[in-house]
């Protein structure tokens, strides 16, 4: 293919009203695909849009062409081959952005193209203009009419008489007959006549032609542009195709990943079921445990509550017990009471037994 799509975007396309000059009318129900695309038989940029097969835009980017951002989502241009001004209704600021960085790209890349273009004319034509010979750069006359020479239709031009007449003329001049001379210059007189007459017909033929030509030429220039706009057109929808390939291709890839992922949460929540019937397991030891550990507390409890009563039986016994030393201790006391006074008793009745 001559051209390749070599960015592409989506946004809606608006064309400029053609009578007020001033208000927007769409030329698409939805956002579609813009693209730019690289002729690189012409050296060529255009951004071609279609809608369904018809195509919006078909804009040829020259070097005097300017986007402008109009908004912070909307961009125009005015192409003046197409007498109108394209405008593009983005969805974000990025987008609009990449388009306008595209388009002052591209509109260099034209500008070279087209320097460079322009010096390889004026080097190609320099030297052809110096080569062609003085005669070939005359206007067109009778005698080349149809890429053939009238000399060789009539055969009797003034060059072949004139070469003809230079020898008879040498011979006559030793002769010095001046009535020969004359009958020289009639013949050549009228064999001029007779070649004038010729070229007149013939240049009275070629004119026909000319016109006949240029009639053909009219219509093989209109063929020609109609097989142009059809080209353009085929162009465009092939464009538009490779486009939609390459989208389909990049829905293909989105796919695969889009199926890669999925096969990736099937295995996780295969691994989720595992460890959620681990986790069940868990959850009925769990269970059989805290019923074992409610056992255990219930019976600690139990041994809490016997401990707290030994506990008070205890203190009651060692109550008891502090009370019976308490006793034990009285008694001791009143026993050394007893004791003493025993004692002094004794000490008394040894005393009076020594008295008496």
């Amino acid at each position: 293919m001559g051209e390749q799509p070599i960015f592409s975007t989506r946004a809606h396309v608006f064309q400029i009203d053609p009578n007020t000059k001033k208000n927007w009318v769409p030329t698409s129900k939805h956002a579609v695909t813009v693209s730019y695309f690289f002729d690189c038989t012409r050296s060529v940029y255009r951004i071609i849009s279609l809608d369904g097969s018809k195509a919006i835009i078909n804009s040829t980017i020259t070097p005097n062409m300017t986007f402008t951002k109009t908004s912070q989502k909307f961009g125009q241009w005015a192409d003046s081959r197409a007498n109108t001004v394209y405008g593009l209704g983005f969805s974000s600021e990025s987008q609009l952005a990449k388009f306008a960085e595209k388009f002052a790209e591209f509109k260099e890349a034209a500008r070279l193209a087209k320097e460079k273009s322009q010096e390889k004319m004026e080097l190609s034509s320099t030297p052809s203009q110096e080569s062609i010979p003085g005669d070939l750069l005359s206007p067109l006359s009778p005698d080349t009419i149809n890429g053939t020479e009238l000399e060789r239709v009539t055969p009797d031009t003034p060059q072949h008489i004139e070469a003809r007449a230079e020898p008879s003329h040498k011979t006559l001049l030793p002769s010095h007959s001046s009535s020969n001379m004359n009958k020289h210059w009639e013949a050549e007189l009228e064999a001029l006549k007779g070649n004038n007459a010729k070229l007149t017909a013939a240049l009275l033929e070629s004119s026909a032609n000319v016109k006949q030509w240029k009639q053909q030429l009219g219509a093989y220039q209109e063929e020609a542009e109609r097989l142009h706009k059809r080209v353009t057109e085929l162009e465009c929808v092939s464009g538009q195709t490779t486009v939609i390939k390459s989208q389909k291709t990049e829905l293909n890839q989105t796919i695969e990943e889009l199926e890669a992922a999925l096969k990736a949460k099937e295995e996780e929540l295969e691994r989720l079921k595992e460890e959620v019937e681990s986790a069940n397991g868990f959850q009925f030891k769990k269970e059989s445990l805290s019923h074992k550990l409610q056992d255990t507390e219930s019976r600690n409890q139990a041994l809490e509550a016997r401990l707290s009563e030994l506990e008070q039986r205890l203190e009651g016994q060692q109550q008891e017990r502090e009370v019976f030393r308490d006793s034990l201790r009285s008694l001791l006391e009143l026993l050394d009471g007893k004791i003493f006074e025993l004692t002094e008793l004794r000490d008394t009745l040894g005393k009076l037994l020594e008295s008496s």
